[in-house]
């Protein structure tokens, strides 16, 4: 039985390495034309066996209907600085011709009712086996590092309260994920100087150039 799963499991295992890889190169592009890049980061997993089953077994999703029905056994998640360069990662998402979207989920718009925000693509992606193509179905979460921040505190508390939280948790969270937005809303409305100091030191130039770092310098220089 183990090694059933793990060679059902083998297409998306290569899914989620060739997508990494693919939306990593993305960034890197932004980054050798020297302009702000909307990914900051990548990460990606294959769903375990047990939370598999857990799953369908919520869903009422027969095991032989797992592959049609389950869309986050891949999963791949981005995060990005602003709220804005969601949009940009969806956009370059949208028109790649290696992909097709599905479905998209906009929760940033329409947040969950407990605080939750992001923005979640389901894609089939075509994956190359010894045996011919397969597509598989994969979910890519979007989302600022604000808002992942939140989701992982929520997600390791759902753990503990087994998705029934109490009532203070529930509104203590809700005001968090506020806060969070907040955070992401007032980092947007200074975002040109943001990305302009980013740039000025990505280049070896900021230190320079910043008269607090200019005249520590010149203290250092005195002392020695």
């Amino acid at each position: 039985m183990e090694k059933e799963w793990e060679l059902f499991l083998a297409p998306y295992e290569q899914a989620v390495g060739e997508m990494k890889v693919k939306l990593r190169g993305i960034r890197k592009q932004f980054r050798e034309q020297n302009k702000h890049t909307p990914i900051e980061f990548v990460t990606g997993r294959v769903k375990p066996v047990d939370s598999i089953l857990t799953k369908a077994a919520l869903r009422n999703i027969p095991v032989e209907r797992i592959e049609e029905e389950m869309q986050d056994i891949a999963g791949l998640r981005i995060m990005c600085q602003f709220v804005e360069d969601i949009r940009q990662v969806v956009d370059i998402i949208r028109n790649r011709k290696d992909l097709q979207i599905i479905q998209e989920r906009d929760y940033i718009t329409n947040k969950k009712e407990s605080g939750y925000r992001s923005y979640h693509l389901v894609i089939e992606y075509p994956v190359q086996l010894i045996t011919g193509e397969k597509k598989i179905l994969a979910e890519i979460q979007i989302r600022t590092l604000a808002m992942n921040f939140w989701a992982t505190i929520e997600h390791s508390l759902n753990y503990k309260y087994q998705g029934v939280f109490p009532e203070e948790m529930k509104e203590r969270l809700q005001r968090a994920a506020e806060a969070a937005y907040q955070l992401d809303e007032e980092m947007s409305t200074i975002r040109e100087e943001i990305q302009e100091a980013q740039h000025l030191f990505s280049h070896g130039r900021g230190k320079f150039q910043d008269n607090y770092y200019q005249k520590l310098t010149d203290n250092q220089e005195k002392l020695e």
